[in-house]
């Protein structure tokens, strides 16, 4: 038997077994919610013995917990470490769901639910092709392990902890993502590169109270203006970040990069009237894809102060605040970043006032090489399933964890998506498009297979 014909006689049966999954609502920012997510992680422990994996453990954390299995019968064959995660978002606004979140629902082709897409549909999609690669053959042709954690939508915060801890344990030639998009219907990419990013808050303080503008005005600091004027030295007139040092360790883009780029035809005039603007806006120099997928940025995020109710209220605001996030790539450090970005600010503030800063995330940007053999397999592994050779992209998010893999494991993170850009991840109505649900399960058998065949062997 083919393996499509073997998926398209279980279609109905793993759709079910995914839609039990779907129904726990394994939210991992809700407290009143930690023992679905528990719930949910026992969920995965069973399917994963079911399916034929081995040495099932849910590893405790000081949050929630990660379940690892593993199947290591492929002597002198890689080892591949498939990651992904179980916990999902909220759900709220609940009245924008057509159906509820946690009752999936199939409708044109699509799985409905929250998770569907992120990630519990793209991990069952992996289950689901090792049990396949088990039951026609007996074994695998690479040895695999599946490291599946709870809090990604939490920014996986004990997940660094745990990869240091178990370095040997989760040893591998490769890590197999699939949390990611394709670039539209029908043509497949594998990012290579994610933004890094820092964020900050800031205050600016001035007189002990706020003051009447009749008494006061035009001769004591407003911390608004103050603020905006502040705001304002960030950036120069063409886009630029107007920040001492905050352009180190950022690569320029080459000739292939952006010949790379410039294949996914990304079209401009589309996006921007699909946006309901009347001009796009960046650093000069650059197109929309090369300024998302490999320039830095300094985003204001938040402003707020002063008087907010309805009607005037003639008052001089003793204090005001911004929210600031910066998304960082090549080798721009975080904290470097956000003490650079703290020097201009105190440099830069207006007399009586004073600027206070609280610095809040940091995480590096992730590169993967795209020569390297296991991205390249992949790459040939969508070709052959969807008839179009996956493109190498760079996206101008942040996965924070993908960092943490390729320098604590050393090893080449392989990020093989299946997802689409409009499947509401994070939103109401968050779906899978099972089109690529079922091509994906061809695309990581033919990916695994070949892996096994490859001249790959483990070091």
């Amino acid at each position: 038997m083919t393996y499509a014909a073997y998926f398209e006689s279980r279609r109905d049966e793993h759709l079910n077994e995914l839609s039990d999954w779907l129904k726990i609502p394994s939210i991992s920012a809700l407290s009143e919610h930690k023992k679905d997510v528990l719930t949910a992680a026992q969920w995965l422990a069973d399917t994963l013995k079911k399916a034929g994996l081995e040495h099932i453990e849910i590893h405790s954390t000081e949050g929630h917990p990660v379940v690892y299995a593993d199947y290591l019968h492929a002597p002198g064959k890689p080892t591949v470490l498939v990651y992904g995660h179980y916990d999902v978002q909220p759900v709220d606004p609940l009245n924008l769901w057509t159906t509820p979140p946690f009752e999936p629902n199939i409708r044109d082709g699509k799985l409905y639910a929250r998770g569907a897409t992120d990630d519990k549909g793209q991990v069952f999609m992996h289950i689901k092709a090792l049990e396949a690669i088990l039951k026609e053959e007996g074994t695998l042709p690479v040895n695999i392990k599946l490291c599946i954690e709870g809090e990604e939508e939490i920014g996986s915060v004990h997940l660094p902890p745990f990869l240091e801890a178990h370095k040997d344990l989760l040893a591998a030639d490769a890590v197999l993502v699939s949390d990611t998009a394709l670039l539209e219907r029908g043509r497949p990419a594998i990012c290579t590169g994610l933004r890094g990013l820092c964020s900050m808050e800031v205050e600016v303080t001035t007189a002990s109270t706020d003051l009447h503008s009749g008494t006061y005005g035009g001769a004591v600091p407003n911390a608004l203006h103050a603020l905006v004027s502040l705001l304002a030295s960030l950036h120069d007139d063409k886009g630029r970040i107007a920040v001492d040092g905050f352009y180190e360790g950022v690569p320029e883009l080459s000739q292939v990069m952006r010949e790379e780029f410039a294949k996914q035809g990304i079209d401009e005039e589309k996006i921007r009237e699909g946006l309901g603007l009347s001009a796009l806006y960046g650093e000069e120099g650059y197109t929309f894809v090369e300024r998302v997928g490999a320039r830095p940025t300094l985003e204001l995020n938040g402003v707020y102060g002063g008087f907010q109710g309805e009607g005037t209220k003639t008052v001089i605001p003793k204090q005001a605040h911004a929210k600031i996030t910066c998304r960082l790539v090549g080798d721009q450090n975080p904290q470097h970043i956000l003490d650079a970005i703290e020097a201009h600010l105190q440099s830069h503030i207006q007399p009586g006032a004073k600027v206070h800063v609280r610095q809040v995330e940091k995480a590096f940007a992730f590169n993967s090489d795209p020569s390297n053999a296991f991205l390249q397999l992949a790459a040939d592994a969508y070709g052959k399933v969807y008839g179009t050779r996956a493109l190498f992209t760079k996206d101008g998010g942040s996965i924070p964890i993908m960092e943490s893999f390729s320098r604590i494991l050393k090893a080449p993170v392989v990020l093989m998506g299946f997802g689409l850009n409009d499947e509401n991840l994070h939103a109401p109505d968050e779906h899978f498009n099972l089109e690529n649900f079922d091509k994906g399960l061809l695309t990581i058998v033919e990916f695994l297979k070949s892996a096994g065949t490859a001249e790959l062997a483990a070091e």
